[in-house]
């Protein structure tokens, strides 16, 4: 018995069709429902991050560099003092200029005297109007070498107050061009840059186009308000500070025809700088001149209509999504895609709200099969609140 029982399953086996499957029946896929949903609108560009000024240092009078007083690379603060230049002759020539003036202030009282001597004189048989005309024309003289005098000692001091340079601004210094010890002055060129550190810009072309649709977009909200800018460093993470943009050329440049935006962020000191012994503790993330990713973002949520990116596939034609019709078969609809963010696609058109959108179980799914459909185990986009 038992060995006739194995020659029919044999039998049934060879008569079965080669390569033939059990029948498994329709796929099971996970769906969502097509719903409008929030999304922070966010535009993407290349920019450089640059400093909000930037100082040469010059020497402003001829003397020899004495003393150096900052360490390169460090950040110096407004007033500092950098330089210091041979004093000598110059507080010599202050001293001279001094004692110029106290010699002609010295005339300068005589002939003031004799002034009010021959005034006095004036209406009287001792006086002649000649000898008073002379005695104003020597004041007069002698108060426009004061002046001379006066001007000339400004200027000397002027220049002894050149031999120290000072920090104008706050900010990292580059390296020293010059040492201690060689003559510098006004043509001996730069002695060192200074590049302030906080805040800082961050300048990106934005093409023509781009420009009107994002005026478009936002002028109705607020202008430059309305928009948050963040920045992904060389290694892809984004900074973490938000910025705002603060200007926009006027003009459309001719020969790429994309105009220059700018955003102000901050840039403060890094906790870990103190820690690390890196330059006294004055570590920052942006560095003048650092090339970055520049992203716009709306700072108010647009409503769309929303589905997961990973219901969204791609072929030469486009952009499409399976959909369920009544029977559950699968249809491929055809869709545009909006602005969209990384875990949701906005649908511009090809569908509409409601309809039934296969997440997963998309790589068993063809156009016209039946599909078991269920809820999809990854949650839909949030919907968005209604109005009232």
């Amino acid at each position: 018995m038992v060995t006739t029982r194995r020659v029919v399953a044999v039998a049934v086996l060879l008569a079965a069709p080669a390569g033939a499957q059990p029948n498994m029946g329709p796929p099971a896929v996970g769906v969502v429902q097509a719903a409008r949903t929030p999304i922070t609108e966010t535009d993407q560009f290349i920019g450089r991050v640059e400093a909000v000024s930037r100082v040469a240092l010059v020497a402003r009078v001829t003397a020899f560099l004495d003393r150096r007083l900052f360490r390169e690379g460090s950040e110096v603060k407004q007033d500092d003092l950098l330089y210091s230049l041979e004093q000598g002759p110059f507080q010599a020539d202050f001293m001279a200029k001094q004692a110029s003036l106290e010699q002609v202030n010295a005339l300068l009282l005589n002939a003031n005297q004799t002034l009010s001597r021959q005034q006095a004189l004036l209406n009287t048989p001792a006086g002649q109007r000649s000898n008073y005309d002379q005695a104003v024309a020597q004041q007069r003289s002698q108060a426009a070498q004061v002046l001379a005098a006066q001007a000339n000692l400004a200027t000397s001091k002027i220049n002894l107050d050149y031999t120290q340079i000072h920090a104008p601004i706050t900010g990292k210094i580059s390296r020293t061009t010059v040492t201690e010890g060689n003559v510098v002055g006004p043509t001996s060129g730069t002695l060192a840059t200074i590049v302030s550190q906080d805040p800082m810009y961050v300048v990106f072309p934005i093409a023509s186009r781009a420009a009107l649709d994002l005026r478009q977009r936002y002028a109705g909200h607020g202008g430059f308000s309305a928009v948050k800018v963040q920045i992904m460093l060389p290694n892809g993470r984004v900074y973490g500070q938000d910025g705002k943009l603060d200007y926009v050329d006027p003009s459309i440049s001719a020969s790429t025809d994309t105009l220059n935006a700018r955003a102000v962020l901050p840039n403060p000191l890094l906790a870990s700088s103190q820690a690390d012994g890196m330059q006294n503790g004055t570590t920052r993330e942006l560095v003048d001149g650092e090339f970055v990713q520049v992203l716009l973002q709306g700072v108010t949520p647009i409503e769309v209509l929303g589905v997961p990116r990973a219901a969204v596939l791609s072929d030469q034609q486009g952009d499409y999504v399976y959909t369920l019709d009544p029977q559950n078969h699968a249809q491929q609809t055809r869709v545009h895609l909006g602005q969209s963010t990384a875990s949701t696609a906005a649908v511009t058109a090809g569908l509409t709200e409601g309809q039934t959108v296969i997440v997963e179980g998309i790589q068993r799914v063809r156009p016209g099969i039946a599909v078991v459909p269920g809820p999809a185990s990854a949650p839909p986009p949030a919907p968005a609140p209604h109005a009232g």
